[in-house]
Order: C-alpha cells, then sequence, then structure tokens
C-alpha cells in the first residue's frame, strides 16, 4: 500500500507540498519535483498557471540526470522559466 501512495502522491503531506510552489515566473507557478533514478535524480517539474478560472499544468520531464535532488531541483526552475520565455502561455495551449 505505501508503494502506491508514493507512486500515486496519496497522503496528506504529498498533497501539502505539491500546493506550494517552489518559483513564481512571469505569472506561473514552477514546482521542481525530481525523480529518483537509478541513484540520480532526473530533471522534472511542474509549469502552472490559472486560464479563464481554470487551473492549468505542463509537466517538464528531460532526460537530463543530476547526483542530487537539490541540483535537480536547482536545474527544473532554470529549465522552466527558459521555457516560458520561449513559449509563454502557448505552453498550456
Amino acid at each position: 500500500m505505501s508503494f502506491l501512495k508514493r507512486l500515486f502522491g496519496g497522503g496528506e503531506k504529498a498533497a501539502a507540498v505539491a500546493s506550494e510552489p517552489d518559483a513564481e515566473y512571469e505569472g506561473f507557478s514552477i514546482r521542481a519535483t525530481p525523480q529518483a533514478d537509478g541513484g540520480q535524480f532526473r530533471l522534472c517539474g511542474i509549469i502552472s498557471k490559472e486560464v479563464d478560472g481554470e487551473m492549468r499544468e505542463h509537466k517538464l520531464i528531460r532526460a537530463d540526470m543530476f547526483p542530487n535532488e537539490n541540483d535537480a531541483k536547482d536545474a527544473a526552475i532554470r529549465k522552466a522559466r527558459q521555457v516560458i520565455d520561449e513559449q509563454g502561455d502557448r505552453l498550456l495551449g
């Protein structure tokens, strides 16, 4: 059961953490969500913005791997800002 909760983000703690963005940029919220993979962490994140009263999200997943979670989080925030600069609101289209 514990495996399934982690897999699907169950539990109150996961919900509380998921609601707090790691950064705000150009009206978007950015949450870094690195994924453990073979002793390293994959660059992953969620870019979200409220559009017409509806919260829209874009999942950012890259092949980049980092030796620790903090490096992966920092890189995810930098990459999310770059994607927002390049695509803007089209990202959520």
